[in-house]
Formats: structure tokens, sequence, C-alpha cells
């Protein structure tokens, strides 16, 4: 879901700019702050510390921790909240059983997006949607607009709770030692509620941003306890090798596992089809908001689709850079690239037409001005081992 990637220039220093319960820890830290769809946010750690390149790594591999307190929360409740939630909703929110979650998006009537959401499904007449942090404000007008006739509430939690992800292969090792929760009965994608550092029914949910096993935890959003909880974390990670990961890291892994992140892959002027999001989308369930154009858009055929690109000579391809068939005529565009830390590549993410959206298909991505050999290649960039605990 959703998803997030680090801007680069300096934070700004006006009284707009938000921060989390956790400003403070990341600063002492030595963090790297920047300025992220109006939160100040930590891009990278010292080298000392991590550094994109070992925190990445440290996810792939081990464990590293996040500050994900800018995503928003949005709770639906009672008798038509499941109704309400079909509406606003592409996915199929009636197939979820208690404490189940799924991938979704929230669209606009011409098919395109509001937004990418995850929808948990906390009890029977429950429902809360993640949201990103650059849309808070709009996706909960958005719901809130769309739901009026329905029997339920409509409540924006966004600033009820510090998020905090803890994800890699050895995050449920850390996370046992801080929890009572049975996490070996929580498959992916499956939310509990348990104890943590002493904090009673706490949201763990085992999903996340990363294209790897983990969780996220959800707890009381006030400074000294959101400041305890990280530090006993750092503290009861020790043993696993945990890192403190930034905006940097949390987008190179979210690139190399094809997670979408809005205003690049998706957006409100690409359509679900476009994305390629189509198994999330479910159009044989009763009408949603969108549906109708979709039908439409498929019947049409798509201009564009989204491929994965790996680059096969010297250059990084990055965001907004144009993509060049073989003869250098400009088909396209980059939504995100990068370096790859763990595939040691260079790899990126574009919008072609589907004539040159074959795997092997050999372009051109435009590196200052020079054609830079590129290969269209298979998604996900990364795959996660199946085995989880």
């Amino acid at each position: 879901m959703s998803a997030v990637e680090a801007t680069t220039h300096e934070p700004s220093t006006t009284p707009s700019v938000r921060k989390t319960p956790l400003n403070a820890v990341h600063r002492q830290m030595g963090a790297k702050m920047v300025e992220f769809n109006g939160w100040d946010m930590p891009v990278e750690y010292p080298a000392s510390v991590g550094g994109i390149m070992v925190e990445h790594m440290a996810v792939r591999t081990g464990v590293g921790i996040f500050d994900v307190s800018h995503m928003g929360d949005i709770r639906l409740a009672g008798p038509q909240a499941l109704a309400a939630v079909q509406h606003i909703s592409m996915n199929d929110a009636s197939r979820l059983a208690a404490r189940q979650a799924q991938y979704s998006a929230l669209l606009y009537p011409q098919g395109t997006f509001v937004d990418d959401v995850i929808v948990h499904r906390l009890g029977e007449d429950e429902y809360l949607l993640v949201i990103n942090a650059g849309t808070r404000e709009k996706d909960f007008s958005w719901v809130r607009e769309n739901t009026r006739q329905f029997d339920c509430a409509v409540e924006n939690l966004s600033d009820d709770f510090t998020q905090i992800a803890i994800q890699g292969p050895k995050a449920v090792n850390l996370l046992r030692k801080l929890t009572d929760a049975d996490l070996g009965a929580v498959r992916f994608y499956w939310v509990t509620r348990g104890s943590i550092s002493g904090l009673k029914n706490i949201l763990i949910a085992r999903t996340g941003y990363t294209a790897e096993d983990g969780f996220e935890i959800y707890v009381p959003a006030d400074e000294g306890t959101s400041t305890r909880v990280w530090h006993e974390i750092q503290k009861a990670g020790k043993e696993f090798g945990v890192v403190p990961c930034g905006l940097g890291a949390r987008n190179t892994l979210r690139l190399e596992g094809k997670l979408p992140l809005y205003g690049h892959e998706i957006s409100d002027t690409i359509n679900v089809w476009e994305a390629g999001l189509d198994r999330f989308c479910k159009m044989e369930k009763a009408e949603f908001i969108g549906r109708a154009a979709l039908e439409k858009a498929k019947a049409a055929g798509v201009k564009r689709t989204l491929v994965g690109l790996e680059m096969t000579e010297r250059g990084i391809a990055r965001d907004g850079y144009k993509v060049q068939a073989a003869d250098g005529r400009e088909i396209g565009y980059v939504t995100s690239g990068s370096p790859a830390p763990f595939l040691k590549k260079n790899i990126a993410l574009a919008y072609v037409p589907p004539e040159f959206a074959a795997v092997g298909s050999a372009l051109q991505v435009e590196v200052r001005g020079r054609g830079v050999g590129a290969q269209v290649v298979p998604t996900p960039f990364y795959k996660r081992p199946k085995k989880t605990a």
C-alpha cells in the first residue's frame, strides 16, 4: 500500500510542516531530515548508523524499523460499514474475514486513482483504511462525501497513532520479544491485537511497504509513549542487527518489489488497467465508484502500460526521464527509478505503449541528453522467499 518516496530538497521552516511524535528522536540520532508531503521526515541515518544502502540491506537480510506515522487512518464503523467500503473501493471487502486486510484503491468516477489503500476488517462492522501521507485530507473528504448515504460513522484517526514498521526476515523474532500476541498465527495481510512494551490492546498488522515480511504496529501518538516504544524496539533488536531506516530505503525497497507510489505509478490521470492492478479490481462485485468507466476503458484497450526496466548500459533512470524506442523516438516516461541495492542493478518503472511492453524489448532512457540502453524485464524485480514464521 500505502506508499512513499523521499524528496531531496531542504526542509521548509514554515509552520505548515508537520512532525511525527518521533521527530526529536530522529534528530537526536543525526538523521538527514527532508520535507515530504508537508512532513519533516528522516530520509536516511548517518553512515555510522545506517545510510540508504545499509538500511536497505538490513531489511532484506535482517530487520529494519521505520517511522511511518505520517500515514493516515480512516475508520468506518456501523451497520452499513461494509456497504460503504464496497462502494468506495475497487477490491471486494466482503471476502475479508475479521482481522484480515487487503490491498485496494479509492477511484474517481473516471476510473483513476484517488489513492491506494490497505483495508483492514477489524470487526463485524468495523474497517480501517490506511492511506498515504500526501493525500490524507483529500482522502478523508472523499470517503466522507461518498459514504453519507450509508449508516456508518466515518472517523479520521490519522493523528491518533504512532505507526512503526518493523520489516525484514527477522522482524518476527524481534517483535516476539516485546509482545504477548501469537505472531506465528498471524499470516501476511492479517492483523491481531496484543500487548507491546506494556501497552495493552495494540493493533499489530502483518503488512508493510518493503516487499519483505514484517509488521506495522499502532501505538498511542503521545511523544513520551512513542519514544519509549521506539527505543525498546531498538534494544530488543540489537541481537538481530536492527537498523533504523528512512524514506530513502523505503523507496528503494518498494521499487524492487514494484509497489506503486501515488503521484508516480498511480495518480488521478492513470487508470487501473494502465497501472497493471487488475488483480485487485473486482469487476464482478456490485457497483462501485469508477466501475462503469473501467468497463469502457477495458473495451477500448490501453494505450500505455507500466513495465519494469533494467539498464543495460551505464546510467541511472530517474523519475520523469524520457523513455525512447531503440531508434530514439520518445515513447514514454520513467515513473520511478534508482539503483537497486539488493539486486545490484539500476532499475526503473515506466509507462510505454503496449507494443513496447514485451519482456526483452530493447529501449532507451534519456539520461543527460543521451539515450542509454535499457531492457524490459519481468516484475516484480524482487520476490521475497516464501517461508515465513
